[in-house]
């Protein structure tokens, strides 16, 4: 126990790694990275800003999206500043407790993102399946109720992941294959027995991302038998298309999601450059590319931001 206690202790940081497959061009891969940053950023704070500004907005719908743009955010601001030290200061330590708390912050918000498509599924649902009663099913109070839930549940189950780290020995290389702390990055470095860890990442990726795509798949599937039994082709197309802003950011969550968990799983001879590029586009695409599908998609926050950015009406 005493060698044990020696082990978690000696381990006081890891070690992040950059971009050496960009040498000579950092400063550039930097300024890149940067400015993707400085997108997603702004362009969800637009989003933020023009659904609390639209009344029209004030829906069940724009609600979620609201809680999805400050999710991506959270993505964005808890992967910043080790990306910030790694490529801009040339600082690649991390200490040990603040890796694992980007860990927890990282996953915590994958898994509130998954919760969130996962509602707004049933919201796109609910529209078409049942307008009638739209609603009442999805009053303000319930859409609240919904928002806690998927926080609470993505907390509960990422909580353990820390705990569960730190109670391993780490007496490997502490060399990180990204500048930024993951899960499946970090169960490699242990040399004792990870089978716990190794069994509980994997109920929580088949018991969150596989439940909510199966539900999420199951939603569409509803909702294109309801469109087929609608006769004009017209009005099929009309009533599919509130739907199409959903299924891109389903789309460009869930690919990268399980193409990253994919290759760490079964491309471990895979070359680092590939899992450090699937793990950039999980973590840069999403965020700032939602806010701007559903501004080009959605009628209302296109004629404000259009206001916004000519200062005329559309």
């Amino acid at each position: 126990m005493g060698n044990f206690g020696t082990n978690i202790s000696s381990t006081t940081s890891f070690t992040l790694t950059g971009f050496p497959e960009v040498e000579g061009l950092e400063h550039w891969f930097a300024a890149f990275l940067l400015l993707l940053y400085a997108i997603s950023i702004l362009v969800n704070i637009l989003i933020l800003f023009i659904i609390k500004e639209e009344q029209s907005l004030h829906q069940p719908m724009y609600y979620f999206l609201s809680l999805l743009s400050v999710n991506d955010l959270g993505v964005s601001f808890s992967t910043l500043p080790t990306i910030l030290a790694t490529l801009c200061f040339h600082v690649p330590e991390t200490a040990f407790d603040a890796c694992l708390t980007q860990m927890f912050f990282i996953h915590f918000f994958s898994w509130t993102e998954s919760g969130i498509l996962l509602a707004m599924s049933f919201d796109c649902y609910v529209a078409i399946c049942n307008p009638l009663h739209y609603s009442t099913v999805l009053t303000d109070t319930r859409v609240a109720h919904t928002g806690i839930s998927i926080i609470i549940r993505s907390f509960c189950m990422v909580f353990p992941l820390p705990f569960l780290l730190k109670r391993l020995p780490f007496c490997k290389d502490n060399m990180l294959t990204h500048s930024y702390c993951l899960h499946p990055d970090l169960i490699r470095l242990p040399c004792g027995d990870t089978t716990i860890n190794s069994t509980y990442g994997l109920f929580i990726v088949i018991s969150a991302f596989g439940v909510d795509s199966v539900l999420i798949l199951l939603s569409y599937a509803l909702i294109l038998h309801s469109v087929l039994a609608i006769a004009s082709q017209e009005e099929r197309l009309k009533t599919f298309n509130t739907c199409v802003s959903h299924i891109c950011a389903v789309l460009i969550f869930y690919v990268p999601m399980f193409s990253v968990s994919m290759v760490h799983r079964f491309g471990k001879y895979a070359p680092e450059y590939v899992h450090k590029f699937m793990s950039l586009v999980y973590l840069f695409v999403p965020p700032m590319l939602n806010p701007i599908i559903y501004s080009i998609k959605t009628k209302e926050i296109r004629k404000r931001l259009h206001k916004i950015l000519l200062g005329t009406r559309y």
